[in-house]
């Protein structure tokens, strides 16, 4: 199986630029709200959180592109269509049944849920995008 490397890291780089706007602009206060993180106590972490966020999104990217590399070698076809099925099945599969399950056990608002849940789809689709668009036939 062939990796192309500059896809992964494209995709870890577009996965930070995400979660940073996603919950620096987008969701910062309802997030904040509903999780009763202040915003002194998110800045405060922001350097354990960059690192933890680095490393998880790394082990995404290669993931997504090990699953996606083996659909395409599975099916003959190399699209991005394919790679974003696959992403959002992984999504799917994966993070938002997880996601969905600790939330409801942990009494979680369901407006949370829903705003994490979106955020790692849309993270899961974006990483592979450059996945599929770097990697070669």
């Amino acid at each position: 199986m062939h990796m192309n490397w500059l896809g992964v890291v494209v995709a870890i780089a577009a996965g930070m630029a995400i979660a940073g706007v996603w919950y620096g602009r987008i969701f910062a206060n309802a997030w904040w709200k509903l999780t009763g993180v202040t915003p002194e106590r998110s800045k405060a972490a922001s350097r354990q959180n960059m690192a933890q966020l680095l490393v998880a999104n790394t082990v995404t990217a290669v993931g997504l592109a090990a699953v996606i590399e083996t659909a395409f070698m599975a099916t003959g076809v190399h699209s991005v269509w394919l790679a974003v099925v696959v992403g959002a099945a992984a999504w799917l599969a994966f993070s938002a049944t997880t996601l969905l399950q600790h939330n409801a056990f942990e009494l979680k608002p369901a407006r949370l849920t829903v705003i994490n849940g979106a955020y790692q789809l849309v993270l899961f689709l974006a990483m592979s995008l450059p996945i599929a668009a770097f990697s070669s036939p």
